[in-house]
């Protein structure tokens, strides 16, 4: 039971870190409010099935690592997911209206 706890509140900071870098992103506007918070939740939880599986959960000294390491990873997956998506689609839509207007 104790591992799932540990899930639930990975998932609950990761999340919140996806809302922030979602915020905080000058070309929010190119993609949905769920990219950043999706990318986040869903590499910790990768993260956290492939360390729990591995037993780092239960080894003496490693113990932190189910907590931090997916935290730690899903909080860079929510501040680079948006910045590499946000530019290339802001990139392409300039690119798609700039053509419209020129056949206009």
């Amino acid at each position: 039971m104790d591992t799932v706890w540990s899930l639930v509140i990975v998932i609950l900071v990761v999340a919140a870190a996806g809302f922030i870098a979602w915020a905080t992103d000058h070309h929010h506007d190119a993609y949905g409010i769920m990219l950043p918070v999706g990318a986040a939740v869903a590499s910790a939880c990768l993260t956290w099935i492939i360390l729990v599986v591995a037993g780092t959960g239960y080894i003496a000294g490693l113990t932190w690592m189910p907590w931090v390491l997916p935290m730690a990873v899903g909080i860079a997956a929510a501040a680079c997911v948006p910045l590499l998506v946000g530019r290339r689609r802001t990139k392409r839509d300039v690119v798609a209206l700039t053509e419209i207007l020129r056949r206009s």
